[in-house]
């Protein structure tokens, strides 16, 4: 299909109720029956009629799943079919399954990966095998469930040890090595019928705020912004030109210095989001990118803290963007009375030409385009397919095998494997019991004598009691996992109040954590520390451990009473008593000096 720029935004004929509806992508994670809930946190697993009418009246474009969304493979199958049975269009079904910590689908029954830096630990062995064979997986579990769009791969160069919200998201620091494996992704994604959508357009690898909870500005020049921040991109729009890019909440004044006024009724610094400059001069005219984009959620507080929902959507298609995600909150039959107004103004602003007609239908030919290259709308999933699919043991041994290979070594002083013999104690040392059952058992399972391991929670001990067990032990393991989860990870906005509990509790394991490894360095006990997320902070321990290990994730995919497992906690163990090597390598720079 070829984007005519023959169509006359003057034709009378033209409903631009409709070209505005494919513009909108909702979010419909919970509703709630009742008129106005103070808050409301039901998850929608069924898709109520009051939401079938809204999507279809509206000719709303697309939704996005969260995990509230996507508890159950035939529930899913289910939500799918009804959505797009609502909609007289095809419709975008997206969600944010990147693999790692960003994974919405039930990780005991969708194959969830050890995410982008575990992929980015195999490159110098493996080159782009785990990026192929891991978006392969995802797209084929996700086609099954009738998703066809995914937020995913993320190429954003993590090039700052502080960056809350990146970090293991990404494959590393390196520009050269993230393009490579993010447009093996998008090859991968897109041959198997999963729409991509890179992101963070231009880049949000050099921040220290997360733009879920504030707006960064990123002071790069513009040599390093190309060299660094663009890289990935214009890598991937030359060789691999991705169906959907996302935009980054962030300020970049060397690419855009010109001024917003918000609702503060301040004058600020555009965000990449709505700046034209970035997302129309740049991406299209310079970069020649031909595809769709797609903001980041509205309701992150980088956009909903300095602009009302209306103002936010009618600046970000000023500025070229084609999909508003998450433009206003449809949680009750009062909220929808709200998008009701909302809708009603945005087509206001499109009769009255504060929207420019003929880029709006421009932005909307894009939409067609996509999704008729992607979406049979009368192809409905299969729930015995998607059942066959998720989780199937050739996706599971694809997971294992990424979780083996990026097992990494940076340090090890004749410590590694251990030397177990009958009657060996083990005392581990990690951030919560579920964690450290997790790596009980790997061990247990791997080692064939008869050994004691005995448990320390950082999330609740007893000082002198973890000091008794760590005289007691032959080898002292313990792990920690930073930086803490962000609301990407948890889910989104809605999980901020739960974020920040999370993280007044997590805020003292760090300082808990040195003072029992220091215990252990002083009383001449064997110790080995695992990085089980971001490994900048090993910096801070090798000191005190003879031995050090990083695994880039701590996935937990099956968690009842009696089997708690993951494929970081398998890889892991192997790695330590013997029964493989360790031949993944750092894709970030760690001063261990």
């Amino acid at each position: 299909m070829t984007i005519s720029t023959a169509v006359s935004a003057s034709d009378t004929q033209i409903d631009f109720r409709k070209v505005i509806g494919q513009k909108l992508m909702l979010d419909l994670r919970y509703f709630c029956q009742n008129t106005a809930p103070t808050h409301c946190r039901q998850p929608l697993t069924k898709l109520p009629p009051e939401l079938a009418s809204l999507l279809k009246q509206y000719h709303i474009g697309g939704v996005i799943l969260f995990a509230e969304n996507v508890q159950q493979t035939e529930q899913i199958v289910s939500l799918t079919k009804d959505l797009q049975r609502a909609s007289d269009t095809p419709l975008f079904i997206s969600i944010d399954q990147e693999g790692g910590r960003v994974a919405r689908i039930n990780r005991a029954e969708a194959t969830s990966f050890t995410g982008n830096m575990s992929i980015g630990a195999t490159y110098k062995t493996h080159g782009e095998k785990y990026a192929t064979s891991v978006a392969t997986t995802i797209a084929k579990e996700l086609s099954s469930l009738g998703i066809n769009v995914n937020f995913a791969p993320t190429v954003d160069v993590n090039a700052n040890p502080l960056n809350p919200v990146i970090n293991v998201r990404s494959f590393g620091e390196n520009p050269g090595e993230v393009a490579i494996l993010g447009a093996a992704q998008v090859k991968a994604f897109e041959q198997h019928g999963v729409i991509s959508a890179l992101k963070h357009f231009p880049g949000h690898g050099d921040t220290h705020v997360d733009s879920h909870t504030g707006l960064p500005k990123v002071a790069h020049t513009l040599a390093q912004i190309k060299q660094q921040d663009l890289y990935p991109f214009e890598h991937i729009i030359r060789r691999q030109q991705p169906g959907m890019i996302m935009t980054a909440h962030i300020q970049y004044p060397a690419l855009d210095s010109s001024t917003v006024t918000n609702k503060q009724g301040g004058k600020m610094l555009r965000p990449a989001t709505m700046s034209r400059a970035i997302m129309h001069d740049l991406l299209r005219g310079k970069m020649n990118y031909q595809g769709v984009t797609i903001t980041d959620a509205l309701d992150m507080a980088g956009i909903s803290d300095f602009f009302s929902p209306l103002d936010a959507v009618i600046e970000t298609f000023k500025a070229g963007v084609d999909i508003a995600l998450m433009p206003i909150q449809v949680r009750t039959p009062e909220d929808i009375k709200a998008f009701q107004s909302f809708f009603s103004a945005l087509h206001e602003a499109a009769q009255s030409g504060q929207l420019d007609q003929q880029e709006l239908l421009l932005s909307k030919a894009r939409i067609d385009k996509l999704k008729a290259s992607f979406i049979n709308h009368n192809l409905t999933p299969s729930p015995a397919i998607a059942k066959a699919t998720l989780g199937n043991p050739q996706h599971r041994k694809i997971e294992a095998d990424l979780a083996l290979a990026a097992i990494t070594e940076v340090k090890n002083k004749a410590l590694l494997p251990l030397n177990i013999k009958d009657g060996a104690h083990i005392h581990l040392i990690m951030p919560d019991r579920q964690k450290a059952t997790a790596l009980k058992q790997a061990l247990l399972s791997e080692v064939d004598k008869d050994i004691k391991i005995s448990l320390t929670s950082l999330q609740a001990f007893k000082p002198e009691r973890a000091k008794n067990a760590i005289l007691a032990a032959d080898w002292v393991i313990s792990a920690h996992a930073s930086p803490q989860q962000s609301a990407a990870e948890i889910g989104g906005m809605d999980d901020l109040v739960e974020l920040t509990e999370y993280e007044v509790s997590k805020q003292q394991q760090p300082k808990a954590l040195l003072e029992l490894m220091q215990y252990a360095h002083s009383h001449q006990k064997a110790s080995i520390f695992i990085s089980l997320r971001a490994p900048y902070e090993i910096a801070k321990y090798a000191l005190y451990n003879q031995a050090i290990l990083a695994s880039y994730a701590y996935n937990v995919d099956v968690a009842t009473e009696n089997d708690v497992r993951g494929p970081a906690y398998t890889a892991l163990a192997k790695v330590i008593v013997g029964k493989a090597k360790a031949l993944g390598q750092l894709p970030v720079s760690i001063n261990l000096e």
